[in-house]
């Protein structure tokens, strides 16, 4: 039972179409929104709120893609 569950978990992932990244338009926004996103971790100084965000790093790389019609 716990091989099937584990191969279902490897399954259950969102997929992105990489190659969409060749298209100028698409590279230059998702490079803007990965920009912006990884700005704010400039102006971090508590060590908390830096552990929040580096957590929070997956979620903002597949919220970028989303946003940057990439998938």
């Amino acid at each position: 039972m716990a091989v099937s569950n584990q191969a279902a978990q490897k399954y259950d992932r969102e997929k992105f179409n990489f190659k969409k990244l060749n298209e100028l338009d698409i590279r230059k926004q998702y490079q803007i929104d990965i920009t912006n996103r990884f700005a704010v971790l400039e102006n971090l100084s508590d060590s908390e709120d830096i552990k929040r965000a580096w957590e929070n790093i997956p979620e903002d790389i597949k919220t970028s893609a989303r946003h940057s019609r990439s998938i």
